[in-house]
């Protein structure tokens, strides 16, 4: 059973995606749906064309992506069609590392890990029409948008109000018309987080879990993630979840993850305990304050 950790952009999901690949029975793929290249836009591992940030998929617009989708999961790569949209070195190297990664997945019995933000909106199809067991994050909205201001993102709300079937299942959207246009980042990414976890909320089969009581104490919040994934909890995994996420200052980094190689992600080692406190740098109290209404209830 496909795996898919998923949730906003900067919400930890490249975290607990290589904390789930700790056992070795998952095959990380990143962001297949990211619009932008890399690490979208790569037909070997997707051949379907993303078009906006956030990509809605439900069954009224299935037909291309289920077939595509399908043979992701499968692991089957498509190395023709990868090798005519090379367009760099950098291209090449990423086809061979995908390409083995996904041969020797399949060969061994491995499952997929879809580590994907700009599915969150989709996760329901994807609970359903593919089977997968859905992890999505959700973030305390003030660690949230402070991780967001001090990366200088802004939410193009265009991006999701140009996708009709997307406005249709989801009207609450449309109140976030009034914020297209404006220079005000806070709010914008504050209507960003409320609009998606309402709709998290109501989404049937998937499983929302808070970032901050992962990072709070990891052991045991993975070991929970391992079960709904029907991952097995091994000696080998714990080992190198405690020695990532690193709360004792005494004990050693090594062993655990490194940012590395061509699928490159947000995630870095880190202690995760620490990590929280840090989170709202950057913003002031009367911010943070503002924040909290903008997204209470």
């Amino acid at each position: 059973m496909t795996v898919l950790v998923t949730g906003l952009p900067r919400s930890g999901t490249s975290w607990t995606g290589r904390m789930l690949a700790a056992g070795g029975d998952l095959v990380y793929v990143n962001e297949p749906l990211n619009p932008q290249h890399p690490p979208g836009r790569c037909p070997g591992v997707l051949a379907a064309r993303v078009t906006h940030r956030f990509q809605y998929i439900c069954d009224d617009n299935s037909a291309a992506w289920l077939p595509a989708f399908r043979d992701t999961v499968a692991l089957r790569y498509r190395w023709l069609a990868e090798l005519r949209a090379n367009r760099s070195p950098y291209d090449l190297a990423r086809l061979l590392r995908y390409g083995t990664a996904f041969t020797l997945g399949r060969l061994a019995g491995r499952r997929a890990l879809l580590d994907d933000p700009f599915a969150v909106l989709s996760a329901g199809w994807f609970a359903r029409r593919l089977g997968c067991r859905v992890i999505a994050l959700v973030r305390d909205p003030v660690s949230f948008v402070a991780s967001w201001q001090r990366l200088g993102w802004t939410v193009h709300f265009q991006e999701l109000l140009g996708q009709p079937l997307l406005v249709r299942d989801h009207p609450e959207l449309l109140e976030l018309r009034a914020l297209v246009g404006s220079r005000d980042r806070v709010a914008k990414a504050a209507a960003l987080w409320r609009a998606t976890r309402t709709i998290l909320d109501r989404t049937p089969g998937i499983l929302v879990t808070s970032y901050e009581s992962l990072a709070a104490d990891p052991v045991p919040g993975f070991r929970r993630l391992y079960a709904y994934a029907g991952l097995p909890w091994t000696p080998a995994a714990e080992r190198r979840i405690t020695r990532a996420c690193c709360h004792d200052t005494g004990t050693s980094r090594a062993g655990g993850f490194a940012w590395s190689g061509l699928s490159r992600t947000a995630y870095r080692r880190m202690d995760s305990r620490q990590a929280l406190l840090n989170g709202a740098r950057g913003l002031s109290e009367e911010e943070a304050a503002r924040i909290r209404a903008l997204t209470a209830g």
